[in-house]
């Protein structure tokens, strides 16, 4: 499997066309995908202040997206167990091109650019072993897919990279599942979930939960400038057990589990959606669209969570301060005001702020 370093290196890419930056496409601060009130489906990009910076349809219901580091292009990817994933350029809501997973592959509707938006790297599903895989594709040669190497688990879900870094993490939730049987999990008693971190195209550390925690499958992320990463968890046990729903990993050290004694954590019937860290980095937010809350945490002295309570609340990002929040029944929560816009938002906010 080449490393980066070998494809930038060794591989004479196309030059990339001129393309429109992120200012010139009205400035959004965040990607969402959402169904419309006629049943369609689209990616919005929205500013800080929640208005629609642009609208861009997609074929069929989105999960997330990646956003190019540099230039108004975003990669919106069909939820699992999608096989396809359209990269958009959202100047003109032109589809660049139609990503497919490989035969036996589905998508796992998340990926993330390498620091230079030279490459891009998908979390997928290797059906048949039930091994997780990265595919890496090479942005300026058109995404052409030029490898892939192990997840470091089963059920990759979310891919992060580290900040500033071109270091990556990702969440195996441990689930495995195969298309034939919906999303059913096929190995409920040896789940064993981890977050990998990637460098240069090998595994270079692997941290798991405790033993009497494997049932929490990790499943979305979010970074902090110093590398801490943070973990939104999914109960796949006895929902009358009450376990935390989040957890940190700091850059060195153990996993903290930043929730582990809140009784709180019951409100959130066992599913945390999604997670961010606010735009200072000092507090960090997981949502419940089950429980129809989201909770704050500080996360140097963590007390009681401060509670949003919002119907189908999914979606949380940071903002350049604070967070902003999406729910599916069109809210969109951010400063200076709300706004509700005639759409259901799907799980998931891209933030496209630096750092």
């Amino acid at each position: 499997m080449p490393t980066r370093r070998h494809v930038l290196g060794g591989l004479a890419a196309a030059p990339l066309l001129s393309r429109a930056a992120w200012a010139e496409v009205g400035a959004p601060t965040h990607v969402a995908a959402a169904r419309r009130g006629n049943g369609s489906y689209a990616l919005f990009g929205m500013t800080g202040v929640g208005d629609v910076a642009f609208e861009v349809p997609l074929p069929d219901r989105g999960h997330a997206a990646a956003a190019h580091p540099v230039r108004a292009e975003a990669v919106a990817f069909a939820r699992r167990p999608g096989t396809f994933a359209l990269v958009i350029d959202c100047a003109d809501g032109r589809v660049l091109r139609r990503l497919d997973s490989p035969p036996g592959r589905h998508f796992y509707g998340h990926g993330a650019y390498d620091r230079s938006g030279d490459m891009l790297l998908t979390t997928e599903n290797d059906y048949e072993s039930g091994e997780g895989r990265i595919g890496i594709w090479d942005v300026g040669a058109g995404y052409l897919r030029i490898g892939e190497v192990p997840s470091g688990g089963i059920g990759p879900h979310e891919i992060l990279r580290l900040p500033g870094t071109d270091r990556f993490v990702v969440a195996n939730g441990g689930l495995r599942t195969h298309p034939d049987s919906d999303r059913e999990v096929l190995n409920p008693d040896t789940m064993r979930p981890n977050l990998s971190f990637l460098s240069d195209g090998s595994t270079d550390r692997v941290v798991e939960l405790e033993p009497a925690l494997r049932r929490n499958s990790i499943r979305h992320l979010a970074a902090r400038r110093d590398g801490t990463v943070a973990a939104a968890l999914q109960w796949q046990g006895d929902l009358s057990e009450v376990v935390p729903l989040l957890a940190l990993m700091p850059s060195e050290g153990p996993v903290r589990l930043l929730a582990d004694a809140d009784p709180g954590q019951a409100e959130l019937q066992g599913y945390a959606g999604s997670v961010a860290f606010d735009g200072a980095g000092g507090r960090v937010a997981i949502t419940s669209p089950r429980g129809g809350l989201a909770q704050i945490w500080e996360v140097a002295s963590p007390g009681e969570p401060q509670i949003l309570r919002r119907p189908d609340i999914c979606g949380v990002a940071r903002a350049a301060e604070g967070f902003v929040f999406s729910d599916g029944g069109g809210g969109w929560l951010t400063a200076p005001a709300p706004q509700v816009h005639p759409v259901a938002w799907d799980n998931h906010i891209v933030s496209l702020l630096a750092g």
